[in-house]
């Protein structure tokens, strides 16, 4: 028996060629567009206006695999963080992040990830496959359910810096960012899109020949090589130079907002040296901001924070010197979802 396609991965002028090649009304195609990608079905008996002969027809020639809610986590700062479950079985994790004029959901690209970076929590799983773009769209859906659901609001941010590495699935990603801006889709503004990437500079200046419109982040941790290749990998095909030019390259054909997203780790990169190697770089990009983020220990790492009067003397320093930077404190720390804490906790890290 051959494999049965996702009905999702047919655009929509497929779905009606299948519907009048099989001899049904052209019409048919719309409804059950708006089924799959508007109403957000699960099933193909879901579609109620559809005769249950033709809802069996469908579930003949077609499946329908959609992500669904495996456990939900409630912060004690309004942080919601769900653990989210594929048709195959597989685990992910994404986070509602609600501020005053924010709801931002932060969502995963991959199961697992193949970067291992010291610090976080899922680089210490395998990474198992890449997520479907319509996988991808079912996360910032349930996410944005859940933001109406708490605060009556949609959302209005997504960052990708959940599980995995996107410009490593660099096809679902750009994929499912078109369905999500998409006014058939969620039609959220591609400007309210961040995407989040460890520095694959191949594909970053990839991004700047599809002339995107969304954000771009890039995970430094380190301003020189030799500690970025300590906490980060994927430093040693990647290096910091070649990084600086993929993001000169980004900004000059696609003038995008780009941030610079930097961990502070004590002993590590929190000294006034480290401080002005962060300038230096900064000055060589066409960054908007630098988010100096508030490190949040893991167990499998053996990194720490630092103390409060170090931190404050780092962005005293960055301030001095003109470096536009914001400290980004964490939220969801007590139920493992803040940056860097997304691990699928209670499971083996295989």
């Amino acid at each position: 028996m051959s494999q049965l396609k996702n009905i999702r991965h047919l655009s929509f002028n497929e779905l009606e060629q299948w519907f009048v090649e099989t001899g049904d009304k052209k019409f048919r195609a719309r409804q059950v567009w708006e089924w799959i990608w508007l109403k957000q079905a699960k099933s193909f008996d879901a579609m109620t206006n559809l005769s249950k002969d033709l809802r069996a027809k469908l579930a003949q020639h077609f499946t329908l695999p959609a992500i669904t809610e495996d456990t939900t986590q409630y912060s004690n700062d309004g942080t919601v963080k769900s653990r989210f479950k594929t048709h195959d079985g597989h685990l992910i994790e994404g986070v509602l992040i609600p501020a005053d004029e924010r709801q931002t959901a932060c969502v995963s690209s991959q199961i697992g990830c193949s970067l291992s970076c010291k610090f976080c929590a899922t680089g210490f799983m395998n990474r198992k496959r890449n997520l479907d773009y319509d996988e991808i769209y079912d996360q910032v859906s349930l996410v944005n359910a859940q933001a109406i659901k708490q605060s009556g609001k949609k959302l209005t941010n997504i960052v990708f810096m959940g599980m995995g590495e996107p410009l490593l699935n660099y096809k679902n990603v750009l994929k499912a960012i078109e369905r999500i801006t998409s006014p058939d889709g969620m039609g959220m503004s591609p400007r309210r899109i961040t995407v989040s990437t460890a520095g694959v500079a191949k594909m970053i200046k990839q991004l700047g020949d599809d002339e995107v419109r969304f954000k771009l982040a890039l995970s430094l941790h380190a301003a020189n090589d030799t500690k970025r290749h300590e906490i980060m990998p994927i430093n040693d095909s990647n290096d910091i130079k070649s990084l600086i030019e993929a993001l000169n390259y980004f900004y000059q054909k696609t003038g995008n907002e780009i941030t610079l997203e930097y961990i502070l780790f004590k002993d590590f990169n929190d000294s006034i040296k480290d401080a002005d190697e962060l300038i230096k770089l900064f000055r060589q990009i066409p960054a908007d901001l630098v988010n100096i983020i508030e490190y949040n220990p893991i167990d499998l790492a053996r990194f720490q924070k630092p103390e409060e009067a170090v931190v404050d003397k780092f962005m005293a320093y960055l301030a001095k010197n003109r470096v536009n930077a914001r400290l980004r404190r964490s939220r969801g720390k007590d139920i493992d979802a803040a940056c860097g804490q997304l691990a699928n906790k209670d499971k083996e890290l295989v």
